[in-house]
């Protein structure tokens, strides 16, 4: 029996017979849906009419239909009613699927909440990803208390935002989600009496209402500091309150571990562990639009949202701790605090912690002030500003040492708790502010300084050799390279200018402000010289090898992967480069990129090679005695190393995390973990308790046997053959690619400031990761999450007729390299659809062109799913995964016509409709469609 037919039985026995996994477990979550879904129909019918109400409810009830019975009718009445539709009514048509979709995330995130607090609740077992279960593991293999503080003390986890272009929604839709999940929630926690679920139901309305109203798309292309502000909206969201909540949640567990009772003891304090990093501002690779201005203006806003929540949670504080000096004993250091208090009241003289608040107020304001921050509330008086967040934290601890020392414990661990742990977690800037560039533009600004101070140096034409030894002799002059008399070009000059503003930056905010400078398409060792000749020309590396930034090497293509350890090796066994490390406490950071590789090598070798690579820096490291970091830059979609972050990390090789992991947060990712505080913390959560399962509960030399290796590498080149051959081999792909997809239509979405393309070229090669995947995911057939995986499979058997698919079945039990990488498969092969993916193709011009590779696509979808479920023990795609399973099932009747709308839309588009709101009608199903796969870009 084919795929196909299978899965249109195991349909028919499901919404005919019942699913029992879908029954009590998710009733409240169809309630919730059915909920947003009447107030959405009935604010359609109200505002657009009830003809275009009737068309919607006809239109989703018979994809449902279709989808329900895989009745052919039902498919030819949908395609019927979608052809038939004036422009004007497909616009609001698509309006109203897309909205769907938006609101049934915002259901399952919530039910997801709800069914968490259940299991706390009920007292069920911890759940993987969770601290409870990762410190219930640890317990149970004889780790202590004291010995998990020493391994926080030496951890950093840190989720670094970035802004590529796939989150499609603005600020001001998703601040009207967040009414709406909010509503939710309350509803979820509160006995409501009728009134108030009248008035419950009618904000509900309200905010729906206010959606339909507003504009889903952006008007106006978005700016470098737009990026930054938006980014900086999840601090609000979530980051700023639930950062330090997590470390202080953390610090209870481990001292009731320990025997300590919380509500008795000051418990002992847990070194600040979880970092905040961003790329916003300061990632300069392809992007023109990041000058040193941009960047200032970045670390500004940074500032600007720290320094006033932390004013804020003074003001909050003062108005607490109204303790009086007569009634409650104060700290000899307290009241010298209190005395230095520019306050005048006399309302204030005998509240003593009040007092010295107001005078920390005032202290804050004027370092607010001298950072060119406005703040909103005017101090009591001047003050002295704070040299560094050191001095405001010291003066916190006053305030805390106090109340412990005269039994007021309980008021410390209130508000004033968690400022201190605020002020400890971001400081004055907020979060790390990682530099990136291309190792090509280091390279020609290098070439060009070399050239004006020695005339004939040729540095461009150099082997790697020379290059690499003139560089080292650079680095142990004392003398600048640059001139202030020569006129360099532009590239060049705007390449100096951010890295003094850096210099700058540190000045100000300290070096944990900006400690990264990490270099893109890293090829050589001369690529990382090359980076500290030129931080040495604005003071940030000394002639003494002192560096104050991490120099990291971020290695993207296939090639670049396979000769990673090779570059590190050579580096570490270089003086001039040791010493940097060294300064750097002996840690080296290394960014491995997954969206390049992915794009270079398809999936399969791609996740072999960075699993490879991660083996052979451990051993280099380990040789050298050198600590690693790894940065693994993973985008949303399985095809950009995406997937469920607490299997990747425990899928690590031994010895590859060891308390030490960044990972970066793209895109509609960001929004969809971040902009709800619960859903934010889980998945805080989720990173610490990986890193500490990956860290400290797996075997250090955890390698797979030999025999898998061996197999794996066989599966590998197979793949990589098969992919190369259908992307990089095949006359006519770029072609097929960008008549079958929306690629074209992507780059006019107002959705970031970063060009789709390196280069004015259709070249494959060319294009970024990121628009190649997401148009992928627009057309449902995701090619990058899995093309190549089931020819390869099919003759590695072949070849191997004595191990055959038992042994691949032995992997997958096995091996979680194995396990994760076809689970990821698993998941994005679950949201493709070879049937709408055919009416892509069919956009394609070419009749022979398109004929010959959409053939050779489906064989491999097809083969690739047999496969992947023959190996898994699987009768369909997310059998093991039943939330996922019936998500997708319940989203596809409303993703589905929004694809048929794009590709009429494709069709109008293309043949130079001049009605704008065709190009309109494109954009908002983009949106929908991202929406509705929630992992697309």
């Amino acid at each position: 029996m084919s795929y196909e037919a299978k899965q249109s039985d195991l349909r028919d026995a499901k919404f005919r017979g019942g699913d029992p996994a879908a029954s009590d477990d998710d009733a409240l979550l169809r309630a919730d849906i059915r909920r947003l879904g009447r107030i959405l129909g009935d604010t359609v019918r109200d505002q657009e009419g009830a003809d275009v109400f009737d068309l919607v409810e006809r239109i989703r009830q018979t994809s449902i239909r279709f989808h329900r019975d895989d009745d052919k009718p039902a498919r030819r009445e949908l395609e019927a009613i979608l052809d038939g539709m004036s422009i004007a009514d497909t616009v609001r048509i698509v309006r109203a699927f897309s909205y769907f979709s938006h609101l049934a995330n915002i259901a399952e995130d919530q039910n997801n909440i709800r069914q968490r607090r259940a299991q706390d609740m009920a007292g069920t077992a911890a759940r993987p990803g969770t601290l409870t279960r990762a410190l219930m593991r640890a317990q149970d293999a004889g780790i202590d208390a004291d010995a998990l503080r020493g391994f926080f003390a030496k951890a950093q986890v840190s989720p670094v935002l970035t802004a590529h272009p796939t989150e499609v929604r603005r600020k001001s839709t998703i601040d009207r989600e967040m009414e709406i999940a909010s509503v939710l929630n309350i509803r979820d926690r509160t006995q409501m009496t009728a009134d108030e679920i009248a008035a419950s139901d009618e904000q509900l309305r309200r905010a729906v209402v206010t959606l339909w109203q507003t504009n889903l798309l952006r008007r106006t292309k978005l700016t470098v500091l737009d990026e930054v502000s938006n980014g900086l909206s999840f601090y609000d969201y979530t980051f700023l309150r639930e950062v330090p909540r997590l470390h202080c949640s953390l610090e209870d567990r481990l001292a009731e571990e320990g025997g300590t009772a919380v509500d008795a003891h000051d418990v002992p304090e847990l070194a600040t562990f979880l970092k905040m990093g961003s790329w916003i501002g300061g990632d300069r690779d392809g992007n023109p639009f990041v000058t040193a201005e941009v960047m200032r203006g970045a670390l500004n806003l940074h500032a600007t949202r720290i320094l006033r929540f932390y004013l804020a949670e003074l003001h909050e504080l003062g108005a607490e701790l109204s303790l009086a000096a007569h009634l409650a004993d104060v700290s000899p250091e307290l009241r010298a605090l209190a005395g230095q208090s520019p306050d005048p009241s006399p309302h204030r003289s005998g509240e003593p912690y009040r007092l010295a608040v107001s005078g920390i107020y005032a202290r804050l304001a004027a370092t607010a002030l001298k950072l060119k921050i406005e703040t909103s509330r005017p101090p009591v008086g001047a003050a002295m500003a704070y040299a560094g967040p050191d001095e405001l934290a010291r003066d916190l601890d006053v305030l805390h040492a106090s109340l412990v020392a005269n039994n007021s414990l309980v008021i410390a661990r209130g508000r004033l708790r968690h400022l201190r742990r605020a002020v400890d977690c971001f400081g004055f800037h907020l979060a790390t502010l990682d530099m990136r560039q291309n190792s090509a533009v280091h390279e020609r600004t290098i070439a060009e300084l070399f050239e004006a101070a020695a005339p004939g140096t040729s540095y461009g034409e150099m082997p790697e050799d020379a290059r690499i030894a003139l560089l080292a002799r650079e680095l142990n002059t004392a003398r600048p390279l640059a001139s202030p008399f020569v006129a360099y070009g532009e590239e060049t000059i705007k390449e100096l200018a951010v890295l003094r503003a850096a210099a700058e930056a540190h000045a100000t905010f300290g070096s944990g402000v900006i400690p990264q400078c990490i270099i893109s398409m890293t090829e050589g060792v001369s690529d990382l010289l090359e980076v500290a000749v030129l931080l040495k020309e604005a003071g940030l590396v000394a002639p003494d090898g002192t560096s104050r930034l991490n120099i990291v090497p971020l290695f993207e293509t296939i090639d670049d992967l396979r000769q990673c350890a090779q570059i590190m090796d050579s580096l570490f066994s270089l003086p001039e480069y040791r010493r940097l490390v060294d300064s750097r406490g002996g840690l080296q950071e290394v960014m491995l990129g997954y969206s390049d590789s992915n794009k270079d090598g398809g999936f399969v070798t791609s996740g072999w090679e960075l699993y490879k690579a991660e083996i052979s820096l451990v051993e280099v490291f380990e040789r050298h005695g050198v600590r690693l970091r790894l940065f693994h830059g993973r985008g949303g979609s399985v095809g950009r190393g995406g997937g469920p972050s607490y299997d990747a990390i425990l899928a690590q090789p031994g010895g590859a995390v060891n308390g030490q992991i960044r990972i970066t947060e793209q895109g509609e990712i960001i929004s969809s973990k971040y902009s709800n505080a619960d859903v934010g913390r889980h998945n805080l959560e989720i990173l610490a308790a990986a890193t500490l399962e990956a860290s400290l509960l797996q075997p250090k030399h955890s390698a797979p046997r030999d025999e898998y290796i061996a197999a794996m590498e066989e599966l590998s080149n197979l793949a990589y053959a098969a992919y190369r051959n259908l992307v990089y081999e095949t006359e006519g792909f770029e072609d097929y690619f960008w008549a079958s997809t929306v690629i074209s239509e992507i780059s006019t979405l107002n959705i970031g400031s970063r060009p789709a393309s390196r280069t004015k070229t259709r070249r494959i090669e060319d294009l970024r990761a990121i628009p190649w995947v997401f148009s992928w995911a627009q057309c449902r057939l995701m090619l990058p999450g899995w093309y190549g995986f089931g020819s390869a499979v099919d003759a590695w058997v072949k070849q191997h007729p004595d191990k055959g698919i038992t042994f691949l079945q032995e992997l997958y039990r096995e091996w979680p390299f194995f396990q994760t990488l076809l689970s990821n498969m698993d998941m994005v092969l679950s949201k493709s659809s070879i049937a709408i993916a055919s009416r892509y193709a069919d956009l394609v011009p070419d009749e022979k062109l398109r004929t010959m590779i959409f053939g050779r696509i489906r064989a491999e979808w097809h083969g690739s799913i047999e496969t992947l479920l023959t190996i898994m023990g699987h009768d369909r795609l997310l059998q093991g995964n039943p939330l996922l399973e019936r998500s997708i099932r319940n989203r596809f009747p409303y993703l589905d016509p929004l694809n048929h709308v794009q590709v009429e839309l494709l069709q109008a588009h293309r043949s130079q409709s001049t009605d704008e709101q065709v190009l309109r009608g494109i954009q908002l199903t983009i949106n929908g469609i991202s929406a509705g796969l929630r992992n697309s870009g």
